[in-house]
């Protein structure tokens, strides 16, 4: 039996549960739900290789923070949105000191794949003036930032581009930024994964890269991701409530997204770019941050 599609862990676990039963305790793995600046945060913990295979994921920590009113632009949820990814970012951060590359992954020319690219936008840069003027800016932290484009328009792996780069700037970590796939449309551009797996670029659209992890660039690497997709096939036993994907003989590889992508992205893109910005220089209020960016 083909499984659902999904790249949050979040949803992982529920795909265990509703096949195991929901009294059923999931072995090697631990999850917590809590609130951050108002807004749902769902943690989840895959503590050994048990877990690992349970869920299909690696080990590590995958903290889903789910962005409540952002589609609807209510009053506040930018800057709380902003402010609860910078603080939980926050905490997997590590080292706490050192260069930060952050890595954009995607194709800027299909919308539900330009989260990266767009957010390479938005990400304070500051390692050129810390190096130039460190009279006046060694306080900040040195980031640098890359838009990892898709092997189809540069002819270069993301992963081989990102991994050369490091090899020249030696980051102390690397945070990537990908779109992803949900198996749900509720979770759809509402939800951020971030983890300290690493990633794979392309894995949202069955389309698997040169992973970014610790193992293939030699430092710490955080993952950031939005789900903008839902797999056909995943989306309709959902909507039939059925355990077995059906076959949809041409629309097997039909992939869903929201008719409002291109403004959703817009603006996920800026909260993460905002968010991580803030994360990595904790002393920069919002209100400077859109100074410098604007």
């Amino acid at each position: 039996m083909r499984m659902r599609r999904t790249d949050l862990a979040l949803e992982a676990r529920e795909l265990w549960q509703e096949q195991a039963g929901e009294l059923t305790a999931l072995p090697g793995v631990e999850a917590q739900d809590t609130l951050r600046d108002g807004l749902p945060v769902n943690t989840v913990k895959v503590l050994n290789e048990e877990g690992a295979r349970a869920l299909g994921k690696p080990k590590g920590r995958y903290v889903t923070l789910t962005l409540e009113g952002l589609a609807g632009r209510a009053e506040g949820i930018f800057s709380r949105a902003v402010q609860a990814l910078a603080a939980e970012l926050s905490g997997l951060m590590e080292p706490a000191s050192g260069l930060v590359l952050v890595a954009g992954l995607g194709n800027r020319a299909i919308t539900p794949d330009a989260i990266g690219p767009n957010v390479h936008q938005h990400v304070l840069v500051t390692r050129h003036l810390v190096r130039q003027m460190p009279e006046h800016f060694g306080a900040l932290r040195p980031v640098a930032s890359l838009a990892a484009e898709v092997m189809g328009t540069t002819g270069v792996e993301s992963g081989e581009l990102v991994r050369a780069v490091c090899d020249k700037l030696k980051p102390a970590c690397v945070i990537a930024v990908d779109a992803l796939a949900s198996r749900s449309l509720k979770r759809l551009c509402r939800t951020v994964q971030i983890s300290n797996t690493g990633i794979v670029p392309g894995s949202g659209v069955g389309n698997h890269r040169m992973g970014l992890t610790r193992d293939s660039l030699g430092v710490p690497v955080i993952a950031v991701g939005v789900p903008t997709v839902v797999d056909g096939a995943t989306l309709a036993a959902d909507l039939l409530g059925t355990k077995e994907l059906p076959d949809l003989g041409e629309g097997r590889d039909l992939l869903v997204t929201p008719k409002d992508i291109d403004s959703q992205v817009a603006d996920l893109s800026k909260v993460i770019g905002y968010g991580i910005s803030m994360a990595l220089q904790p002393g920069i209020s919002l209100e400077e941050l859109e100074l410098l960016l604007s």
